[in-house]
């Protein structure tokens, strides 16, 4: 049985994680299969950028490429493209992307980490389909590529042959997930293990994300309605209560506010106050009934619905993953 021919694509500026977690995942498949004794096609792991040899990584650790990308021939299993802010100067007609555009026209399967999904995008590979990258960079994806559909939290996400995933860490993810579609959950979950991880991790990346932030709207009863979530979160701001304080009707007030900020003001709010009881959550030692109700959620339960839409876990896993407090 032949092997899996795995092609890892490199470049100049690339991070170093986003190649070494799925080699390692992938590696770690090819020695359990060995220990088992199991018939399953190896893979094949082969390092590619732009020339065979030293490429630097963004943070200055120097990798070896194994072949230069116009010197791949022959059947690929999967093309994988790593991230890293060296994607933005490939250039759709570079000599990196023009090798990925030919290798993945006869892949079984092509992969990206991170950023690597500019990359993908920039070969016209993903037009039409749903994908997501790094929490940081997937406005800028969206907005470069308007024809993708950006999933906003998905640590990994796969739409016929064509597989994305988040930032760093969530190649991992991604390339367990490869691993669990190739050879079953067994051996994914072993393999998961050996690196200490979850198979699949709970929630997704919204958990990691910045604080929400939007830029103060130029429109000044948007902006006073901002002004006045932020300073308060837990206070009352119904809709129909920031729309009298800024005097507005709340049918204009919504239709305004949703056009200038691209969400509703109840979402807002939400979200709002989801970062709040985050902070308050990191940092204190307040029971989750406290916070929910000194949040403006007024229960409980409430709150935790909010996380769940918002973060995808309950606040009581977000405080055990990320508190502060001694």
């Amino acid at each position: 049985m032949p092997d899996r021919r795995v092609v890892l694509v490199v470049y100049p500026g690339c991070q170093a994680l986003d190649l070494s977690g799925p080699h390692e995942v992938l590696a770690g498949a090819n020695e359990l299969l060995g220990a088992q004794g199991r018939a399953d096609p190896r893979y094949r792991l082969l390092i590619a950028a732009a020339e065979a040899g030293p490429v630097r990584t963004e943070s200055g650790l120097t990798i070896l490429a194994d072949q230069g990308l116009a010197g791949v021939r022959g059947p690929i299993d999967t093309l994988l493209v790593v991230g890293g802010g060296g994607v933005y100067a490939l250039g759709a007609d570079g000599e990196v992307v023009a090798g990925i555009r030919r290798l993945a026209g006869s892949a079984r399967r092509v992969a990206s980490v991170c950023t690597g999904a500019f990359a993908l995008a920039a070969a016209g590979l993903l037009e039409g389909r749903t994908v997501c990258t790094h929490w940081a960079r997937r406005d800028r994806l969206a907005r470069e590529h308007p024809g993708l559909d950006v999933d906003p939290d998905a640590l990994y996400r796969r739409d016929g042959k064509f597989w994305t995933s988040a930032g760093v860490t969530a190649g991992i993810d991604l390339a367990l997930a490869l691993v669990e579609d190739d050879c079953g959950a067994e051996v994914a979950q072993t393999v998961a293990r050996w690196l200490v991880m979850y198979l699949r991790r709970p929630g997704g990346q919204s958990q990691f994300a910045a604080p929400l932030w939007h830029a103060p709207s130029e429109v000044a009863a948007v902006r006073r309605a901002q002004e006045l979530v932020l300073t308060d979160p837990g206070a009352d701001h119904s809709v129909p209560t920031l729309a009298a304080a800024v005097g507005m009707s709340v049918r204009n007030f919504t239709r305004v506010f949703t056009r200038e900020l691209g969400t509703t003001p109840a979402r807002y709010v939400e979200r709002v106050r989801v970062e709040a009881a985050c902070r308050t959550l990191e940092t204190t030692d307040l029971t989750v009934d406290v916070v929910a109700r000194r949040g403006g959620f007024g229960t409980a339960e409430t709150m935790r619905r909010s996380f769940l839409r918002a973060l995808g876990v309950p606040p009581t896993d977000y405080r055990r993953r990320f508190t502060l407090a001694g």
